[in-house]
């Protein structure tokens, strides 16, 4: 049985509380694009949110994600006070589950639409503003790898290598939770990272990464204009290459996105294989998104495809 959605008493009365406005001073209406949590779009006296209420702890997740939300306040006071990266300041964020048995928090709109639903847009100017507030993401650094928010999915670990072993297994076995790997393709997915696991043990600093930067998540003013970059829930702390994985997944990494990001790419083969495991990192997630959220089987089962298809790829090098 699907999650029950918050009723509209409910949402008014998370923004009521909390801002000190009557509830007959606020309407609401539906963010239809977002897919993991519920947003909506707030007027309340007057003024402009964005109202976002996490999914049920009833829902399948993938390791990293049950309760992510609560990592976002200090990501996002982080961005703003040492970049420019555009994000939203947040107002308020609420665990208390006193209004509704979920996580949410209020945050400000930014002006702009999503890159997703615009019929024009100058790709190659809003990509090189994209690369310019990456690499300024990236340059803030951590003193401890892996997932290290207040959702706590994972110890933090004191290197890279020994951070993206451990959620390499994690995810793993959520696909196997969810009944897509077999032991024996569940042994073949940690058996072959563990033998190319030396490529890993380099080093790297660890980078602030977004993970989830497609055309939903960048808002655009006019046609060319970056106006903010969404959803920090997934963010993580590691090595750049896992970033730019999931950049290539998502169609953004492409010439212009590289000259606003000013860096260079590591092209050798060590960087290959590595990158080959950051792409199925990516891709395992919708496994488990698929067939848990979804509810889409036929979908869950292509990714798989896809994944054995890559290892496949990776077995074959020497």
């Amino acid at each position: 049985m699907a999650p029950t959605r918050p009723t509209n008493r409910q949402l008014v009365e998370c923004v009521a509380a909390h801002m000190d406005v009557d509830a007959e001073a606020v309407s609401l209406a539906p963010i239809p694009s977002g897919k993991f949590n519920d947003s909506y779009y707030v007027l309340a006296g007057g003024t402009e949110y964005v109202l976002r209420i996490a999914p049920s702890r009833n829902a399948v997740f993938c390791f990293y994600e049950r309760e992510m939300m609560r990592q976002e306040p200090y990501i996002h006071q982080v961005l703003l006070e040492r970049t420019t990266v555009p994000v939203a300041r947040i107002f308020v964020f609420d665990d208390s589950h006193r209004i509704m048995p979920r996580d949410f928090l209020i945050m400000e709109r930014l002006p702009g639409i999503a890159m997703s639903e615009l019929t024009h847009v100058d790709e190659a100017a809003v990509l090189r503003q994209v690369g310019r507030a990456l690499a300024q993401t990236h340059a803030q650094k951590g003193n401890r790898y892996g997932y290290v928010g207040a959702h706590h999915p994972m110890e933090p670990q004191n290197s890279w290598a020994e951070a993206f072993h451990i959620m390499w297994r994690k995810l793993v076995d959520d696909v196997v939770s969810v009944g897509y790997y077999e032991d024996e393709e569940r042994t073949l997915m940690v058996s072959t990272l563990d033998k190319y696991m030396r490529l890993f043990d380099r080093p790297v600093e660890a980078s602030l990464l977004h993970m989830d930067v497609w055309a939903q998540n960048i808002l655009v003013e006019g046609s060319n204009r970056l106006t903010g970059l969404l959803d920090w829930d997934r963010a993580l702390w590691g090595d750049p290459e896992i970033e730019f994985a999931v950049l290539d997944y998502c169609g953004i990494s492409k010439q212009p996105f590289w000259e606003g990001y000013g860096g260079s790419r590591d092209e050798s083969d060590e960087a290959r294989v590595r990158n080959f495991f950051y792409l199925l990192y990516e891709m395992q997630k919708y496994i488990v998104i698929r067939h848990g959220r979804d509810h889409d089987d036929h979908g869950a089962m292509a990714h798989k495809r896809q994944v054995m298809q890559i290892m496949r790829r990776i077995q074959q090098i020497t």
